[in-house]
């Protein structure tokens, strides 16, 4: 018997009993397995344009009534509807466009745990010190975000000593904005006699009255998008963005251009942000060589300016195996341990779930983040166990998520990262890592010697070792090179994206799949360009 005004409808949702939920679950993932399989194997690696006109033409229109169905008949509408126009980013070894990666199986299984037990994980209550019969427990999930981000650490040999503080967020726009935000605070507050005119307390413009500041600049060489986006978000700007590249590698951070920056800024009472691009997006190369960071830290620490290291995927250089092989890789990334904060993305070489990344931050500076920052102030149901500091534990030195990070409401995320280095162990990261490293070797070698491409950046001797995993290249013949990313795409049998070098037009093939076989890949990829760049010509 139902209530008045209580509303009614068909079966909306599997009886709440576990068996019915259970039965429900695993038929839909069967059939999704099952229809993903179908997919990848008979469908190229983006949609038709047809494919998507079906889609769209399956989807409610307005008025939005949202008459009630089932959940089987609505999983078949994903199914059938739905999936057939989404592309094939996680399911195929040729989508190159992006540095996205793909999912290893082992992320996925970690990833449906995390849906299905849905932890929030934004309080840590350290484990209580009674016997266990009177003690009480949270959840394991921020013990285990811990350990994953220590276990990150040793992946990329960087020191726990200098990284105590850090914590998982949305991706690399989200882990910039932190990092800019804490080198924000750092040079305010490092300028100031009182902490209690800061940025977080009284707002940009009077902190930086009462500090003297007059301005805030970024200096960086080929900057990542986010990186003015996060400017732009934080009151920084765009503009602040200066270029301190080398004239002729505008990727590498020019130290006869840093220094002088750094003293006309200081000049000016302008307080200054250093941000080195560990991967440029284009060509994949590096803001710095093996003995640059301890020169960077040196000219940081006189003008009082703020490190930060964009390593969204270069970092992963420093995981590459010790050998002669990737020796000129590793040097490029060397010192990394000196900077102020890392951004580091998760969903892209690690080849876990999207809409993941890391952050770290020395110690020294964790009282700006978590304090001055991201604190939650005035919110009583959220605030730590009277053992705990104002942003963590005391007991067991793991700090609240939510006092840490931008997020109060935050994804199990570490779980897959867990999953998958702890299934993959260090032995199995540089072997992946390697395979992405030798496949756009080989590729580059290939557009190289081609008669119809031409590799970027332009260079008087290809040095293999350069190439970590992006391949930048271009068309000889400029027709072709005008819509060369449109024809590489429209046969369907992989992706690149098109971008810009030298106020022309190029093409970027980004390698970062797991599903990486050198030699398959290899002569599959030259085969496309050969067939793309010969049927050109001969229209």
């Amino acid at each position: 018997m139902t209530t008045p005004n209580t509303p009614t409808g068909p079966d909306l949702h599997p009886d709440p009993g576990p068996d019915p939920e259970s039965a429900f679950l695993l038929s839909a993932y069967t059939r999704l397995r099952a229809t993903v399989t179908t997919h990848t194997t008979t469908h190229p690696v983006l949609p038709t344009p047809q494919t998507l006109t079906q889609t769209l033409s399956s989807l409610p229109s307005a008025p939005f009534d949202l008459p009630p169905s089932t959940p089987s008949s609505t999983l078949t509408h994903l199914l059938e509807s739905i999936l057939p126009s989404l592309n094939q980013q996680s399911t195929s070894p040729y989508y190159y466009g992006f540095v996205t990666g793909s999912c290893l199986p082992i992320a996925q299984a970690a990833d449906n745990l995390v849906t299905a037990l849905d932890q929030n994980v934004q309080v840590h209550f350290p484990q209580s010190s009674s016997s266990s019969s009177s003690g009480w427990v949270h959840s394991s999930a921020t013990f285990v975000e811990s350990t994953t981000l220590s276990m990150l650490l040793s992946l990329l040999d960087l020191p726990p000593s200098r990284f105590p503080a850090k914590t998982f967020t949305t991706g690399a726009t989200g882990a910039n904005i932190l990092g800019l935000a804490c080198g924000r605070e750092y040079l305010i507050s490092s300028r100031l006699s009182s902490p209690e005119k800061s940025v977080a307390k009284v707002g940009l413009v009077k902190a930086c009255i009462a500090a003297g500041v007059a301005d805030i600049k970024i200096l960086t060489s080929k900057p990542h998008s986010s990186l003015l986006k996060a400017a732009k978000i934080l009151g920084l700007g765009e503009e602040c963005v200066l270029d301190v590249g080398q004239d002729d590698k505008p990727w590498r951070i020019d130290l006869d251009k840093l220094e002088p920056a750094l003293k006309e800024a200081e000049k000016n009472s302008t307080a200054c942000i250093i941000a080195i691009s560990s991967g440029e997006v284009n060509t994949g190369r590096f803001a710095t060589a093996i003995f640059d960071m301890p020169k960077i830290r040196s000219l940081a620490d006189r003008y009082k300016a703020w490190i930060h290291v964009d390593g969204a995927f270069g970092i992963f250089a420093r995981a590459l195996p010790k050998t002669d092989q990737f020796l000129s890789l590793r040097a490029c990334v060397a010192g990394m341990e000196l900077a102020d904060s890392i951004c580091v993305d998760g969903h892209k070489l690690l080849n876990v779930v999207s809409f993941l990344s890391f952050f770290l931050y020395m110690f020294s500076t964790f009282y700006l983040l978590a304090v001055l920052i991201c604190v939650n102030p005035g919110a009583a149901y959220l605030a730590p166990p009277p053992s705990s500091s104002a942003a963590g534990s005391q007991e067991d030195g793991i700090f609240g998520p939510l006092n840490i990070g931008l997020e109060n409401s935050r994804r199990f995320r570490a779980l897959p990262v867990y999953a998958v280095l702890k299934s993959e162990g260090r032995e199995g990261m540089e072997a992946m890592f390697s395979r992405m490293v030798f496949l756009a070797r080989k590729l580059a070698s290939f557009i190289h010697n081609s008669e119809h491409y031409e590799l970027l950046p332009e260079t008087e001797n290809h040095v293999e070792e350069d190439i970590f995993m992006i391949v930048l290249f271009r068309a000889r013949n400029e027709a072709l090179n005008n819509v060369l990313v449109d024809r590489i795409n429209q046969t369907g049998k992989m992706f690149v994206s098109g971008t810009q070098w030298q106020g022309r037009k190029a093409v970027r093939i980004a390698v970062s799949t797991w599903r990486v076989e050198v030699e398959r890949d290899a002569k599959y990829v030259e085969g496309v360009l050969r067939e793309v760049a010969e049927s050109f010509v001969e229209a």
